[in-house]
């Protein structure tokens, strides 16, 4: 047998991938297996196993817990089978994606008392309560039943496809044709009215492949902000033992039982030896292993009422994760830790803020925390308040065009008001902020303006580091 490595598409990319998320922890689901659990290759959702999940689940009544009952498994398995395509594609993942993050509101009877549980959907907390299931080459009918497409990956959680890949091979032998380019394609016609836009209203994330590079993006991105990630808690070493991890026999006999001989040799050869990981791996592993992507899922997904579905980048995500940390932590006053965290002009400022705040909303620990956001301009506060309105920081319904467009008039009408009550308002702030062990100040500024009285007040509360000659220095504000 030559040693050769081969080029095609499952032998770079599509196999190797799929090794990858097994030894991460995914449980491999065959095309045909994939399709049994589905009933037809109309439906996208694995019903059995997001029953089983359901089973799994216990609510609190009096101080004692209860599984859920057929009737409410079976309006769970309803409203997640049913998202509603009729409204758009953005509008039905908005649904699915709330049903995810706060879970289903079910009615129970519980010796003739009626309650209302509120039931997750997945266990956030308890990764090992959840089922990791990766299939490929799944086969979905178009919306109008005339032809069917064929993502390379998808991968489901408690039976729900929340990641799509396209797993290309890394030389098209065109100079002009990039393969991940293609992949990012395939997703995006996939998207289309008349394609399979049922699969994207579940999936959170899309991956685009090919050995040795990926990008990653969401439902509606459009190509140029298909992302590269670049990993900042993983040592190389952890990548390298993922990589070379074996795979069990049962996985292997899975991954392999219904492909040709040739290509379970060419893998048990090549997989003897060490392997270096690859770009695909790094993105793989620093995305899908389970922890990662409930993380990635739960915290930095945002739908936004004028740009659309937004997934964190990189900076964005490992800078939240920092600040949710260092807020985490207490002074020996009692109060909260601050920091600094330096953005670029274009950098995604706005949507950091609105991201902590949403992890802030979710996190165990914080989520009764207070914010406020400090600018020093008119334009700033209204850019900011509208990002945060947009994005549905104050609800879906004000940040709805007819509701939404109340409160910037409501603003300007109360511009002149508020500009000479700022000092007072401030200073009150200040004050009510130091008795709180539970709030957040976001600091936005180029130049301060704020009256001598408050600015000591506020630069504690941000933990500003002093010079020695007692100014404040800010790298963000780049001052002193």
């Amino acid at each position: 047998m030559s040693t050769l490595p081969e080029t095609k598409e499952q032998y770079s990319s599509h196999i190797p991938a799929l090794k990858t998320l097994l030894a991460l922890g995914w449980e491999y689901l065959s095309p045909a297996a994939c399709l049994k659990k589905r009933g037809g290759n109309r439906s996208v959702v694995l019903k059995d196993e997001l029953i089983e999940s359901l089973k799994r689940r216990r609510f609190e009544y009096k101080g004692e817990e209860y599984p859920l009952s057929p009737n409410a498994i079976e309006q769970i398995v309803r409203e997640l089978s049913s998202p509603g395509l009729n409204e758009g594609l953005l509008t039905a993942s908005e649904r699915i994606y709330d049903k995810l993050c706060l879970g289903i509101t079910v009615t129970e009877f519980i010796d003739g008392k009626k309650h209302s549980p509120t039931i997750p959907v997945i266990e956030w907390d308890e990764i090992t309560n959840n089922s990791f299931l990766v299939t490929e080459e799944m086969e979905v009918l178009s919306t109008a039943g005339t032809h069917t497409r064929r993502p390379d990956l998808v991968c489901f959680v408690n039976g729900l496809p929340l990641v799509v890949i396209e797993a290309k091979r890394p030389d098209s032998g065109n100079p002009n044709k990039n393969m991940i380019d293609e992949g990012i394609s395939q997703s995006i016609r996939n998207q289309k009215n008349d394609e399979i836009p049922g699969l994207f209203a579940y999936a959170q994330l899309l991956l685009s492949i090919s050995n040795t590079d990926g990008r990653y993006g969401t439902s509606k991105t459009i190509r140029k902000f298909w992302a590269r990630w670049r990993e900042e808690e993983f040592a190389e070493a952890h990548f390298h033992q993922i990589k070379n991890m074996p795979l069990k026999p049962e996985a292997h006999a899975g991954l392999f039982a219904d492909k040709p001989a040739r290509v379970c040799s060419y893998f048990e050869q090549l997989w003897a030896g060490e392997e270096l990981p690859t770009e695909q791996d790094r993105l793989l592993i620093s995305l899908l292993a389970p922890h990662r992507l409930l993380e990635f899922v739960r915290y930095f997904v945002l739908y936004d009422r004028k740009i659309g579905k937004i997934v964190a980048r990189y900076p964005q995500a490992f800078g939240i994760k920092a600040l949710i940390e260092r807020v985490n932590q207490h002074t020996p006053n009692g109060g909260r830790e601050g920091g600094v965290l330096w953005h670029t002009t274009g950098s995604g400022k706005s949507f950091t803020m609105v991201f902590l705040c949403k992890a802030l909303l979710l996190h165990p620990s914080l989520k009764e925390s207070r914010i406020i956001v400090v600018t020093d301009r008119i334009d700033l506060e209204k850019q900011l308040a509208n990002t945060f309105l947009s994005g549905g920081a104050f609800g879906s319904i004000i940040a709805s065009k007819k509701e939404g467009e109340k409160r910037p008039n409501q603003r300007k009408r109360d511009n002149t008001n508020r500009v000479e009550e700022a000092n007072q308002n401030l200073d009150q702030l200040m004050d009510i902020a130091f008795t709180s062990t539970n709030f957040v100040g976001i600091h936005e500024v180029q130049k301060s303006r704020l009256p001598p009285q408050s600015a000591p007040k506020l630069i504690n509360l941000l933990q500003l580091p002093r010079t020695t000659s007692g100014s404040t220095s800010c790298r963000w504000c780049r001052q002193s």
